[in-house]
């Protein structure tokens, strides 16, 4: 039974999310139903990260089994077809190897979320960044930023719905950095819980409009308190980038972080 490799590109705005819910169409439940018509077959779409509606992804990755055999060419070809008219495209199919798992094979996941910082609104990029009219200060966001990264307990930082087993996580990277207009926010960890990098972007624009220092958030993070968190950013500035995978010949990650509840 081939097991193939997807990676999706998607526009959150008109999901309910990845996961298939009863409230909704989800980006699972169109690639599922895209793939079942095109083959015929009834399959699980197993992805890497479960992002919250609103949330939209640069290279989210999925996997799939299928009974025939099929060209990854023709795949990616028809479930393209398939998915029209939804916002949803496969940038890439292949044959994934032996005991690949979208989900728990990943060593990283990388996200990135977009704050439009300028007084006019946004006209094209609506749903897609956090506008804040009032100007913020990147370069003190980045350097309170760093006091995130690290091993740490990130309750303050937890949904309060999250089903991550520990709060305990390990938060490689942490930057924030002007680009023109915008300010982006990039994180990088083997895995999230529900919601943390929103609730941390939150924090994150508190100390940029100087509402709070570094130490503010340094107690925040000690807390180990939702209620210490700032306000959390919306879904629709939040971006699944990239999900980093073993090199070939390298082994897959040992159980620990692997549980990702999306960010």
């Amino acid at each position: 039974m081939p097991r193939y490799r997807i990676t999706i590109e998607y526009d959150g705005t008109p999901f309910v999310g990845w996961q298939i819910q009863a409230n909704g169409r989800s980006v699972q439940g169109e690639l599922a139903r895209a793939i079942a018509q095109f083959s015929g077959e009834q399959t699980a779409v197993r992805g890497a990260g479960r992002t919250d509606a609103g949330v939209h992804a640069l290279r989210q990755v999925a996997h799939f089994d299928l009974d025939r055999a099929w060209e990854p060419f023709k795949v990616r070809e028809a479930i393209n077809f398939h998915l029209k008219p939804h916002r949803v495209a496969v940038l890439d199919c292949v044959t994934a190897p032996d005991g690949f798992d979208a989900r728990f094979s990943a060593t990283g996941r990388n996200y990135l979320y977009r704050i439009l910082n300028r007084r006019a609104p946004p006209a094209l990029d609506r749903d897609r960044v956090w506008w804040q009219a009032m100007p913020l200060d990147a370069s003190a966001m980045h350097e309170a930023a760093q006091e995130l990264v690290g091993r740490h307990d990130f309750s303050t930082f937890r949904a309060s719905g999250c089903q991550a087993k520990s709060p305990v996580k390990t938060l490689d990277r942490l930057n924030v950095s002007a680009a023109g207009q915008e300010i982006h926010v990039t994180a990088s960890a083997r895995s999230f819980m529900h919601s943390q990098v929103r609730s941390m972007v939150g924090s994150l624009k508190l100390v940029g409009a100087g509402r709070w220092g570094t130490a503010d958030l340094v107690r925040a993070l000690a807390a180990r308190d939702r209620s210490a968190c700032g306000p959390v950013a919306p879904p629709h500035g939040l971006y699944l980038a990239e999900v980093d995978y073993p090199a070939p010949g390298e082994h897959p990650p040992p159980p620990g972080e692997a549980d990702d509840e999306g960010a």
